[in-house]
């Protein structure tokens, strides 16, 4: 089941994200209008290489999250008590986990977040970061705990 809203989700957002690629091709007549479907990632593990916990019991509740991340913007350290991943849109974004592993996601990547394992974002670049994030959740569920008792360096 995880498998299939990951997929959907993957595909919806690379559909949003075609779609706006092929607003110039609808610029010439003669070019035919097809749907392209690219699958973006296809994992049971987080982006660290852990295997993902078992889909919740009971009935989800999907959530996506459009985050904006300024050139030079940190977010502070959290765990995800859930599920999710998503799709960088623009600019690059290093996650830093606790014990100092790191992943740069680039524009057009999908990531899949760390699930109770505690960590933090950065943009290291010079421009916005853009990420979609869909988590895979149920009603009154956090999607992230906070941890502010963790300095940024």
């Amino acid at each position: 089941m995880i498998a299939a809203i990951l997929i959907c989700g993957a595909a919806t957002l690379s559909f949003y994200l075609t779609s706006s690629s092929d607003a110039h091709a609808e610029e010439n007549d003669d070019a035919p209008q097809q749907v392209k479907s690219t699958e973006l990632i296809r994992t049971s593990q987080s982006w660290d290489g852990v295997e993902l916990p078992d889909y919740l019991q009971g009935r989800p509740e999907l959530v996506a999250v459009k985050y904006e991340f300024p050139a030079g913007q940190k977010l502070g350290w959290h765990h995800h008590p859930v599920m999710n991943y998503g799709i960088l849109v623009q600019g690059e974004l290093t996650i830093i986990g606790q014990d100092g592993k790191e992943k740069v996601v680039h524009e057009g990547e999908a990531v899949v977040e760390m699930v109770g394992t505690i960590h933090h974002g950065e943009n290291r670049g010079s421009k916005p970061v853009i990420l979609y994030m869909f988590y895979l959740s149920q009603e009154g569920q956090q999607l992230a705990v906070q941890h502010p008792e963790i300095p940024l360096e």
